[in-house]
């Protein structure tokens, strides 16, 4: 493999920053809306599973009272 030298390197670091195409502040705000509410979702969801799992290992365990 070919070595490149430092100032190589930034020249290609700087070509490669210019192809970025970075998000409009619409897009940035929607998909952080988006993680807030699939968040909730998915907290919702384990909390349900969890509190399922509770009263079954309750029940379990009055049993072997």
């Amino acid at each position: 493999m070919a070595k490149t030298t430092p100032i190589e390197f930034i020249n290609q670091v700087k070509a490669e920053t210019k192809k970025v195409v970075w998000p409009s502040r619409r897009e940035t705000v929607m998909t952080g809306v988006m993680v807030v509410i699939m968040t909730t979702i998915l907290a919702i969801f384990f909390l349900g599973v969890d509190s399922f799992f509770e009263a079954l290992v309750r029940a379990l365990l009055s049993l072997a009272q």
